[in-house]
């Protein structure tokens, strides 16, 4: 792909990197000190615990309420349960177990001395990580096996709410050529501070985010690859109040791709900034050393705000997700950074606007693995125009080099998609992609034409924007609803109970693990 056909000022561009950067840093202050119930929850469930007791409740729940209860929690889970395994040689599922039971109370047990504590804890984390690193290989292996599509990659969804029908919906748009699919999660998990356990056959627009649905579907999804000789990506969500323990199920049961993005909780499911940032880091951490390439949501923005005046925040938002995954440990080839195409189709001119927008984060996040999305804001129910937009938005993906390609539906606003649309939509965008294949290759763009000053006018306003969130801090910005138009209160939206300051004692073995003893 030709790269500097707008001619964007590098200066410019590194100016905005740099205080984009400078946001992260203070937000890392801020996340260190910090610890969540969620943070916890994965220490839990990286530890080896899993399971509900009688009442349904999910162990790495109960184990950390008890923690929380027995005024604990700032030392951290990993602190507790490695005291209770040095106290009584139990593991840690059998210790979930009895805790949930009332056998066990692990907050009156002896304490320990700290470093026999921490080296019961290294032997089991050092497993944990051994394994996520497995699944890494073993995803890395297939692909050189069996191959993969060609990129932009193929991207669908499945909602069923009942995972064994979304397996049958899953296979069968891989055999029509899909090559990523995005299980959609059951209506308002996000706001769910637990994970529910077991398989699903019962969602609402949607079906559970659950270790077991993950397992199943990975299956599934391995099954046809092999069928159809390509290795097919596995698509959930992590964002939400139980960020990072999605994550790490994902990273055990072998996911390829997860949205997760606090500033899209913050902004568009009101969980509080505070909480939500912390999990952030730990999700990011796990994710980018399970190899998973993260889906970021700035095309969001453009649901609440006008895709024409706001497009400026969306490259802000992809400025600062870059150095927040860079801070995880996430390198650019597994940032699938998010925009859109969602312009009024109304607007003279508003493809190569589009376009402006494309070629530039692919010019300025050169490695990035972009995460395209479709319209839908202006989708109004007749098939025929639908697809037509659609069709435009392949055609931007594929001239300016996207990499995940979420594929329209001629159906949107109208209903979740049937099989037939989905092939449809697939065969659109084969065609285009296809036909169009080297189009990027053979076209430059005028000097200070339409396309080259749009671009400039985005970058320049997005780095303006910048430089006032790193004046007055990412925390105060989002208060004052500069982002998407929406306000969010630093002490309000859902979660702030579950966020603690660490005290001195606290560790976690997987953040230094997976960051490869950086840190």
């Amino acid at each position: 792909m030709m790269q500097n056909k707008l001619n964007l000022d590098k200066g410019l561009i590194e100016k905005a990197r740099g205080s984009a950067r400078n946001i992260a840093e203070d937000m890392q202050r801020f996340i260190e000190k910090h610890t969540t119930v969620t943070v916890e929850r994965t220490v839990v469930r990286l530890l080896g615990v899993d399971g509900v007791d009688d009442i349904e409740k999910p162990l790495p729940n109960v184990v950390v309420d008890h923690i929380a209860e027995g005024g604990g929690l700032s030392t951290g889970a990993a602190y507790w349960i490695g005291n209770a395994i040095a106290n009584t040689r139990k593991n840690p599922q059998e210790i979930a177990e009895e805790i949930s039971t009332g056998q066990l109370d692990i907050m009156k047990l002896p304490i320990a001395d700290e470093e026999k504590i921490k080296e019961e804890i290294q032997k089991l984390a050092i497993d944990m990580v051994a394994t996520i690193r497995e699944n890494r290989e073993e995803r890395e292996a297939l692909i050189k096996d069996i191959g993969e599509g060609k990129k932009p990659y193929l991207y669908v969804i499945v909602a069923t709410g009942n995972i064994y029908e979304d397996v049958l919906q899953a296979q069968a748009a891989a055999r029509q050529g899909a090559d990523i699919i995005a299980v959609i999660r059951t209506t308002a998990q996000s706001l769910l501070d637990y994970v529910p356990y077991g398989p699903t056959t019962e969602g609402f627009g949607g079906t559970y985010a659950t270790q077991e649905n993950f397992r199943i579907m990975r299956k599934a999804l391995d099954e046809v690859g092999k069928e159809v000789g390509r290795y097919i990506r596995l698509c959930n969500y992590c964002s939400g109040l139980c960020m990072p323990e999605i994550a790490a199920m994902g990273a055990i049961e072998r996911l390829d791709v997860m949205l997760n993005d606090a500033l899209y909780g913050i902004l568009f499911r009101d969980i509080n900034m505070q909480r939500t940032l912390v999990d952030q880091f730990f999700s990011r951490v796990i994710n980018g050393y399970a190899g998973i390439i993260i889906n970021t949501g700035e095309d969001n923005y453009l649901t609440t705000s006008d895709a024409v005046e706001e497009a400026h925040t969306v490259l802000a938002s992809q400025f600062i997700n870059e150095q927040f995954a860079l801070k995880a440990g996430i390198p650019e080839k597994q940032m699938g950074l998010g925009h859109a195409f969602e312009m009024n189709p109304n607007i003279e001119n508003g493809f190569l606007w589009e376009l402006a927008q494309a070629q530039m984060a692919r010019e300025i996040f050169p490695d990035a693995p972009l995460k395209y999305m479709p319209p839908t804001k202006f989708k109004t129910g007749n098939i025929f125009k639908g697809h037509l937009q659609d069709a435009l938005f392949n055609m931007v993906a594929i001239m300016t080099g996207q990499s995940l390609q979420l594929l329209g539906m001629l159906t949107e606003a109208i209903h979740t998609p049937f099989l037939q649309d989905r092939a449809l939509s697939i065969e659109n965008a084969k065609y285009i992609f296809n036909n169009m294949r080297n189009l990027g290759d053979e076209i430059e763009f005028k000097k200070d034409g339409i396309i080259q000053k749009r671009a400039a006018q985005v970058l320049s306003k997005a780095a303006d924007m910048l430089e006032e969130i790193e004046d007055e801090g990412l925390f105060n910005i989002i208060e004052e609803g500069k982002l998407a138009g929406v306000k969010r209160s630093f002490n309000g939206g859902k979660g702030l109970e579950g966020v603690i300051i660490k005290d001195e004692k606290y560790f976690n073995p997987f953040v230094d693990l997976m960051l490869g003893g950086e840190r």
